[in-house]
């Protein structure tokens, strides 16, 4: 199982590229950011110094959309970081979020979304797609590369990863939950006549490592309220009972009262009190090193390929460090005996 690390874009932007060369030298071998662009900077900018300033981490956004940028644009951008730094990215995408729902619109259809994942995808590799009727292709692209991970929770957007993504992100870590989710997409790929072998699984979850539970899910109750916008969308299509995703899902936004893109995605935010400890928990990865072995443990057998830590918290330096001093090393060592 490999090991990705996500961040938000916060300025100044030359701290991620600092901490992206950490997260290299600690034995992660992605570098993930979210993509907002109104509420955090360029993360297709900040890419290329990364890249400029690494020599093996594949960067990519956690997730990017549909609609913010043209779909030829976000292939161009990752068709050019691959050409000057060498196949070194990876397209995580999503129906959209944040990004969208800043600028008063709403996340994308599945249709546009399968769609997109083929223009972006084929324009990246140097394929002709046809786009608004009519044949594009880059025509400076050589030996071009792309894989596009779809990030989904409900049943659609599972069987559209399934069908159509190179890779399916989960961003929870509750073993039961993610066994579900991989089940479908898994299921999916091989109705379609995929290999589901050839679908990569991401888990992405906050991780805090130390001793003070009370502490640490103080500081990631904020992902619970973030998962809870994907699921309120998928209630409010299929009905709490209609939803086809664990009840666990459903039941626990039941408090939920709004959410607030201000704070989206940062520790100590304002409306997440609906979120519970026990969400908490099953969600993210807390407590000492030997807790995170056993959940990363879990998770491998299940089929997972990489866990992305989420950190956005008050501890970023601390846990990315545990994490290259004990946690990769003890469990490559486990899993190589």
């Amino acid at each position: 199982m490999d090991f990705g690390v996500v961040f938000q874009c916060d300025p100044p932007g030359r701290e991620l590229v600092s901490l992206a060369q950490q997260a290299e030298q600690a034995g992660f071998s992605h570098v993930w950011t979210f993509d907002s662009h109104v509420l955090w900077q360029e993360p297709f900018v900040i890419y290329s110094q990364i890249l400029a300033a690494t020599s093996s981490v594949t960067v990519g956004p956690m997730v990017t959309n549909p609609s913010t940028r043209d779909w030829t644009v976000t292939a161009s951008m990752f068709a050019t970081l691959n050409e000057m730094y060498g196949n070194r990215t990876v397209c995580g995408i999503g129906r959209g979020d944040s990004a969208v729902r800043v600028l008063g619109a709403r996340p994308t259809t599945l249709g546009e979304l399968r769609e997109c994942v083929t223009v972006i995808r084929d324009l990246a590799a140097g394929r002709t797609i046809r786009y608004r009727d009519r044949d594009i292709t880059l025509p400076w692209v050589d030996d071009g590369a792309l894989e596009v991970w779809v990030a989904a929770y409900g049943p659609k957007a599972l069987a559209l990863a399934g069908e159509v993504g190179d890779g399916y992100i989960l961003q929870l870590a509750d073993p039961d939950i993610a066994a579900w989710m991989i089940g479908a997409v898994r299921t999916a790929a091989e109705r379609a006549g995929r290999d589901p072998d050839a679908v990569t699984f991401c888990v992405a979850a906050p991780a805090y490592v130390g001793d003070d539970l009370a502490h640490q899910r103080e500081q990631t109750r904020w992902f619970g309220g973030m998962v809870g916008n994907h699921i309120a969308d998928i209630v409010a299509r299929y009905g709490g009972d209609g939803a086809g995703v664990p009840k666990v899902l459903t039941d626990y936004i039941a408090g939920r009262q709004g959410y607030d893109y201000a704070e989206h995605g940062r520790a100590g935010n304002t409306h997440t009190d609906f979120v519970p400890d026990e969400i908490i928990d099953r969600f993210c990865l807390l407590g000492p090193v030997d807790e995170h072995l056993r959940r990363l443990a879990e998770l491998r057998e299940l089929g997972v390929d990489q866990f992305a830590v989420y950190l956005q918290h008050d501890a970023k330096q601390e846990t990315l460090a545990a994490y290259g001093e004990q946690i990769i090393p003890a469990y490559r060592q486990v899993v190589a005996s």
